[in-house]
């Protein structure tokens, strides 16, 4: 065996690597259900921080992150592997077929021999979100749901993030999220729930809400405190409100049964003129990317002085930043 100063520094280091993953809290992030009040509060106010301030010092270094993405991805994807590395962790990518989950091994066991190289695994995928929660299975791996049908809890905690930074409190804000009952609208139903003050009003039409289920939730999560409501015609919106927020009406990889399902939006985009009837002179718009111009938002709205989408789009980066620190190394000033 080598000796010498190098080989004692050497380790040492591994030493003490394995000694911080031993003791670190290694905390899932797979629906914003599973957290307090609290707990989200800090993860917003951490994306605002890192923001605003830049991702100093590096509390994962030395560490492992895997990102596994079975669906397409521009923003997610690479925001993860940005925090990360700002972070000071390393980062691997395992595309849709590079595990051996395609050829027969359980999700458990794939979860127990990666917690022994990575200390996060963060998952996207168009499948129910109990699979993820089986990937979070082991002790040793932290598991991030960077996206499942249900939900997409990291897209909420950035939206939360970019509304704070713009408004200072969410205390008392109304905000408006038009189209698709989709995961990002879930997510942001759950993310109201737990957000005191927070009004939320979603605008989907018929055939296309947030499921009930996920609203049930959203009202025992704040002790049916919520301040969320959800209606189907633009007529039943109470306004002004302070943002409108919209995300593509086609979800990724999942095929409409309606052929003529773009008729059932119409009255829904969000133009000027849908701004100047809801909103006031201070009312922003966000929108989650990708944007299909000409449906869901025009060209004028998205690329207009009212539009955060592009700084909604960095806080996607800072937001998974704040979610790797809070799961792997716990929540740091």
């Amino acid at each position: 065996m080598p000796s010498g100063p190098a080989s004692a520094l050497a380790f040492a280091l591994f030493l003490f690597l394995a000694l911080v993953k031993g003791t670190s809290p290694m905390r899932n992030l797979i629906s914003l259900a599973d957290l307090t009040p609290a707990e989200l509060d800090h993860l917003v106010r951490r994306a605002v921080s890192f923001g605003r301030d830049g991702i100093v010092p590096k509390p994962l270094a030395g560490r492992q992150i895997g990102l596994y993405f079975r669906k397409s991805s521009t923003r997610t994807r690479t925001s993860f592997w940005s925090g990360a590395t700002r972070l000071g962790a390393d980062a691997i990518t395992f595309g849709p077929n590079e595990l051996q989950l395609t050829t027969g091994e359980t999700v458990e066991d794939t979860a127990r021999v990666l917690g022994q190289y990575l200390d996060a695994l963060v998952v996207r995928t168009n499948g129910d979100v109990e699979e993820i929660r089986r990937l979070g299975s082991s002790e040793d791996l932290a598991v991030v749901n960077a996206l499942s049908l249900d939900e997409h809890p990291t897209q909420a905690i950035a939206d939360l993030a970019t509304l704070t930074e713009q408004f200072g409190s969410l205390d008392g804000l109304h905000l408006l999220a038009v189209g698709e009952g989709n995961s990002s609208g879930a997510a942001l139903a759950l993310a109201a729930a737990l957000t005191p003050g927070l009004r939320l009003t979603l605008l989907c039409p018929q055939g296309y809400e947030v499921p009930k289920d996920t609203l049930d939730l959203a009202a025992e999560l704040s002790d049916g405190k919520a301040l969320v409501t959800q209606i189907v015609t633009p007529g039943e919106v109470e306004g002004p409100v302070d943002a409108v927020y919209t995300s593509r009406w086609q979800t990724m990889g999942v095929t409409k049964e309606n052929p003529d399902w773009l008729s059932d939006f119409d009255g829904f985009q969000i133009n000027r003129g849908f701004l100047e009837r809801f909103g006031g002179p201070q009312t922003v718009f966000l929108h989650d990317l990708p944007a299909v111009r000409g449906e869901e938002v025009t060209d004028e709205v998205l690329d207009g002085p009212a539009s955060l989408a592009w700084r909604q789009a960095h806080h996607k980066m800072t937001a998974a930043a704040a979610v790797l620190e809070w799961c792997v190394a716990g929540a740091q000033d």
